[in-house]
């Protein structure tokens, strides 16, 4: 392997792996991030009477790891005359002959050279590696990676991430009645703590600063291995391998190779186990033990121990769903109150008891034309009754409770998210202080070297070897894409939100022709008992219908969002969120409140009157409510999509596929390792085999998007 060294030194490097997991073999380097693909060797023919490698090596295994130095054992290709497939001949390895290789071997050696470069270019970008070795004809294997002290200060410089100095400050507190209640309800609420670690001193803050090499002695750096912590590792290292490229077309880091299926992952490791004997307490158990258990769901979230572990904007998510969960009690119980009063007035309510009285004998128009006879109003009794539970005086109130309880927590959500801003240091970035996205200094080298008239060839080259160089220069040029550079990218984003709109109101319009269609059909059946429940059957039908399509359409419009804030190109993290937000709530508001908003403000506005009715086509008339109104009918659609969107898409989505891809993954490699048992492999999983069977995190805007 280029710039690493075969280590055939240690016998059973294997079993000589860190006995954590969590570091290199040597036990001092820390594992940052993790890289995982598979691999499938070729069987070369070798020359009559050569020792075939495997025997050359020995019996020892063989550690793969970065030292600096460069190899000369790598494949080179040899391309054919006549246009076949290419030969690949090891100058390093004597008595091996060239072989040709079937499309898919070709397509395995040309995946192992992409991944040859990457590491490669990683090496130069200061990482260290150490890799598994690769002495199976098919497998898994992992790629390990340490960012060392200078590459860490490099990085944290150049995305100007905020680090505690040794300056120090008291931090101001409440006084007067506000210090009173607030020390009463902490005594009140110190059973509902959970038990993890605090800050000795609430009373005093470390000052801040954009860290600077330059200005490295006004920080507070006790140990250099442990003044970045876990989460801000994992992000510098993510940023290097989101901005390392290769050769290859169109290649923009490690999402473009994960998705080429180069790799197959890359993630970074968890603190360890949090389940089994184990008695070694980290971070991960703790918070297993005191947040991330059913058992404990009555205590308050360690907030601080979240964004410890899993960075900001986990830990911003969080404390936003603990403050909204908070809040939807006293809505609840409000909520339940209106119900309950519901109940309790149904019997004095006078437009339903008219309704129900059968001494009242109102006669209704026929609902359809030819086969529907005329009907009395008390046969609506159960309708109208029902429609009083949702539907009382006491609504209003809660109409004007709702009203101010929305505007109290976004004001109290303001309030902790300054809070958390103060004490996380989050305050005080601007957007222009924020390091450009790796697809935005991409789209703006390839227009500066278009200016300038370069070949493709050349741009690629001078792109891979002066990445930082020409980043900087951008940046002291002030270059960026202008409003001609992203005008493909507005016009395809207006072109297709309005029809993804237009979409989802085809939907709601086809559901309506549904349930017309459905009424007139059942309309005709000679069966009583299918005559009496045309309403409730077509009701309950369509709305599982158009919990489907919503479900559907959901799903589809999330990756077209996607998509779109892409080909917009935007500049910054921050932008890119914000865009895909508005668009994926645009769309995805439409599509689920479309059909509810039908049904509250529009069915039975059109239906006409006798003599006069409005048709939808020839002899199909425009739905109308029920005889108590819309508001039953809107309850239950309400209900459904609600329910059901929680059970199908919430439940079944964010907890039951994934438990299925992990126990897949889980069953594939299983069977993978049966097939090839290797007495040198430890029988004991690490850290990073554990990990790799876990799904991947799909971000936060799909939580947000479900709140």
């Amino acid at each position: 392997i280029i710039n690493n060294y075969v280590d055939t030194t240690q016998g059973g490097a294997r079993d000589k792996a860190s006995p954590s997991g969590l570091h290199f073999r040597d036990s001092k380097r820390k594992v940052d991030y993790v890289l995982a693909y598979h691999y499938r060797r070729r069987l070369a023919r070798h020359a009559p009477g050569a020792a075939s490698p495997e025997r050359t090596r020995g019996s020892a295994s063989v550690a793969l790891v970065s030292n600096g130095g460069t190899g000369k054992g790598h494949a080179e290709p040899q391309q054919q005359d006549d246009g076949q497939c290419a030969l690949w001949e090891w100058p390093g390895l004597p008595g091996l002959e060239a072989v040709e290789l079937s499309p898919l071997d070709a397509l395995e050696e040309e995946k192992r050279l992409q991944r040859e470069e990457y590491e490669r270019n990683l090496l130069e970008a200061g990482l260290e590696i150490e890799k598994d070795p690769e002495n199976k004809s098919q497998g898994l294997s992992f790629v390990r990676i340490h960012a060392p002290w200078q590459v860490l200060s490099r990085e944290a410089e150049f995305l100007k991430i905020k680090m505690p100095t040794k300056k120090m400050y008291e931090i101001t507190e409440e006084k007067g009645i506000l210090k009173t209640l607030n020390e009463i309800w902490c005594k009140l609420t110190e059973p509902l703590q959970p038990q993890v670690p605090r800050q000795e001193n609430t009373k005093m803050k470390n000052l801040s600063y954009p860290f600077s090499r330059e200005k490295i002695y006004l920080y507070n750096i006790k140990d250099k291995d442990t003044f970045f912590d876990s989460a801000t590792r994992s992000r510098i290292v993510r940023e290097i391998l989101k901005r390392t490229s290769t050769k290859a077309r169109n290649s923009m880091g490690i999402g473009t190779l994960i998705a080429n299926n180069v790799y197959d992952a890359a993630y970074p490791l968890h603190d360890g186990e949090y389940e089994g004997q184990n008695d070694d307490m980290n971070e991960r158990k703790l918070l297993y033990q005191e947040w991330a258990r059913y058992g404990v769901f009555y205590k308050f979230q360690p907030i601080d121990l979240i964004r410890k572990y899993f960075g900001e904007k986990i830990g911003l998510y969080f404390a936003w769903l603990g403050l909204y969960t908070g809040f939807l009690i006293p809505s609840s119980v409000v909520g339940i109150i209106v119900f309950l009063y519901g109940c309790i007035t149904i019997e004095s309510d006078i437009p339903s008891k008219e309704m129900c009285d059968q001494r009242n004998a109102f006669t209704m128009c026929p609902l359809c034309d030819k086969f529907c006879d005329y009907w009395n109003l008390s046969s609506a009794c159960a309708t109208a009754r029902a429609s009083h539970l949702f539907d009382n005086p006491a609504t209003v109130f809660f109409s004007i409770f709702m009203a101010l309880w929305a505007t109290m927590f976004l004001e109290q959500w303001k309030r902790l998210q300054m809070r958390l801003s103060y004490f996380w240091d989050l305050t005080g970035l601007e957007e222009e202080e924020e390091h450009p996205r790796p697809e935005y200094e991409t789209k703006l080298l390839q227009k500066k070297l278009k200016n300038k008239n370069i070949t493709t060839e050349n741009s690629n080259e001078f792109c891979h070897a002066c990445y930082f160089v020409c980043v900087f220069c951008l940046q002291n040029e002030k270059e960026k894409l202008t409003c001609s550079d992203r005008m493909p990218g507005y016009a395809a984003n207006v072109g297709l939100i309005l029809f993804m709109i237009m979409l989802t109101f085809s939907a709601v319009f086809g559901v309506i022709v549904y349930r017309i269609t459905t009424a007139a059909a059942l309309s005709f059946s000679t069966n009583e008992t299918t005559r009496s429940n045309v309403r409730v059957t077509v009701t309950a039908t369509a709305v599982i219908l158009n919990l489907v399509v919503i479900l559907i359409l959901d799903e589809i419009y999330g990756a077209v969002a996607k998509w779109l804030t892409e080909i917009e190109i935007p500049k910054t993290e921050k932008t890119f969120e914000e865009r895909l937000i508005l668009k994926a709530f645009l769309l995805k508001f439409v599509n689920s409140y479309a059909p509810i908003f039908y049904v509250a403000f529009f069915k039975g506005r059109f239906v006409g009157r006798p003599g006069r009715y409005v048709y939808v086509f020839e002899g199909y008339r425009m739905e109308e409510c029920a005889p108590g109104g819309c508001l039953m009918e809107l309850c239950i659609q309400l209900s459904i999509i609600m329910l059901g969107k929680q059970l199908i898409q919430n439940n079944l989505f964010e907890i039951g596929i994934p438990k299925l891809k992990k126990l897949l993954r889980k069953l594939k490699d299983g069977r993978t390792e049966q097939k090839e048992m290797d007495t040198n492999h430890s029988k004991d999983p690490q850290q990073w085999d554990l990990d790799y069977i876990l799904e991947p995190f799909t971000g936060l805007t799909p939580e947000y998007m479900e709140m």
